[in-house]
């Protein structure tokens, strides 16, 4: 199926995470409960395994997921010994932000060192760490960027009034904050590995598949 096959859905709006993870919030004040796992977990174990074979945790990798949500991944990066001060997730939603840093503080050590922002990918770049080395432009900064689920969500919203697709900037936007040699993971139930790789691996991006 290809994504202009994809018809709209809740699932590409802001407004359905925000709410979302306001009631996820909610409920993690409440009774602790973390929220809902996107993709369940062995998507997690999968991407945290190809992490540790690609790029393992003592090549200090600076790594960022886009559309972090709960931070489930990024949690579990930490957990594999990945140094959490160079872990980064960043999600458009502010209660999505406030959730993740939240179960943060409530793991052990470590956990809460890993920085959350609200950051809208499509019309903002995620901002460097402290200690990375930074440029004006935001751009080069990332040895890893994580996608389990955004790409999907992102498909699914409706086009502008041109006829353009959030999701045609996606791609590109990738290529350009990530470090040369640097790596993208990508976890889609919405698309065959070949779309993928035709939709992000093209002269535009100039990424390469692996």
């Amino acid at each position: 199926m290809s994504s202009s096959d994809l018809p709209s859905s809740k699932l590409g709006t802001k407004e359905h995470w925000d709410h979302v993870y306001s009631a996820e919030l909610s409920n993690f004040k409440e009774i602790g409960d973390e929220g809902e796992i996107w993709f369940g977990e062995d998507s997690v174990e999968k991407m945290i395994d190809w992490a540790v074979e690609n790029i393992p945790s003592d090549t200090n990798p600076w790594i960022v997921e886009i559309g972090s949500g709960n931070g489930t991944l990024l949690f579990a990066l930490q957990e594999a010994g990945y140094p959490p001060r160079r872990i980064c997730g960043v999600d458009y939603s502010q209660d999505a932000v406030k959730l993740s840093r939240a179960i943060g503080e409530s793991r052990e050590e470590g956990a809460s060192d890993i920085t959350f922002g609200v950051c809208d990918f499509l019309t903002d770049y995620p901002a460097p760490l402290d200690g990375q080395s930074s440029s004006s432009d935001r751009v080069g900064l990332w040895d890893l960027v994580l996608d389990k689920g955004t790409f999907d969500a992102m498909a699914l919203s409706e086009r502008d009034e041109n006829g353009n697709a959030p999701w045609e900037a996606y791609p590109p936007r990738i290529a350009q904050i990530l470090r040369p040699g640097g790596y993208f993971l990508i976890t889609s139930c919405n698309f065959t590995e070949d779309e993928l790789r035709t939709k992000f691996s093209n002269a535009e991006t100039g990424l390469e598949y692996q």
